[in-house]
């Protein structure tokens, strides 16, 4: 049953975004630094993109776009079917986070303590070794969600991307300096929605009442 968005469409050059962070993994559960590396979903994750499958059941979007990372296309197939139309984006992908891919915090810090201070304190221009500043990645996700903007004018459009990008989302928003410590959630599979164009506004923000009641017998029968 086709549904209405939750918010009118914009009109002039903005477009209306529903951005999605990606479904849980083991790595985000022991909070290992994932960066570009390919981890998968794991069941908790696969649970959690079913269930924006149902919040978003019947609302229709012109484009699907996701970041080109493992567990971001996945929750992307898991909440629109295989069917579907799905452009992967690697402007949308998370920080590229150098040599600290792949461990925990206290192994990073172990490995470059220096170079993990900076990193941990969100030092703008630190940029791990064979990774992204801060900086960097900020400006990407702004450029990238620019050029999606324009080419989806007062269209709605689903975006399944990362909890840095969703970061980076938001201060530019409003206005918030990159070395600030968040102070704003962004659960897996949480739900916001985001003007974006000549005019900013974070209209809903990681919305997490479809999460409630996940969805284990869908799981079961995959």
């Amino acid at each position: 049953m086709k549904r209405t968005l939750p918010f009118p469409l914009p009109d002039g050059d903005d477009a209306l975004f529903c951005l999605v962070r990606h479904g849980e993994t083991d790595w985000n559960r022991d909070k290992r630094i994932q960066g570009h590396l390919d981890v998968p979903l794991n069941d908790t994750g696969r649970r959690q993109a079913l269930a924006v499958r149902r919040a978003l059941s019947g609302i229709s979007f012109a484009a699907h776009y996701a970041s080109d990372l493992a567990r971001t296309l996945e929750t992307a197939r898991l909440i629109l079917g295989e069917d579907a139309p799905l452009q992967p984006h690697p402007g949308l992908r998370e920080r590229h986070c150098g040599h600290f891919q792949g461990l925990l915090p206290e192994e990073a810090e172990r490995l470059d303590p220096q170079g993990y201070a900076r990193y941990a304190s969100r030092d703008p221009h630190y940029r791990p070794l064979g990774g992204e500043a801060l900086l960097e990645t900020f400006t990407r996700i702004g450029r990238t969600l620019d050029e999606l903007a324009h080419a989806h004018r007062g269209e709605a459009v689903l975006l399944v991307t990362h909890g840095g990008v969703l970061d980076a989302v938001r201060r530019h928003v409003e206005g918030l300096p990159l070395e600030r410590k968040r102070d704003f959630p962004i659960p897996n599979c949480g739900l916001s929605w985001v003007r974006w164009g000549q005019q900013r506004a974070i209209l809903a923000w990681a919305e997490t009442s479809h999460l409630e009641a996940p969805a284990r017998d869908e799981i079961a029968a995959m």
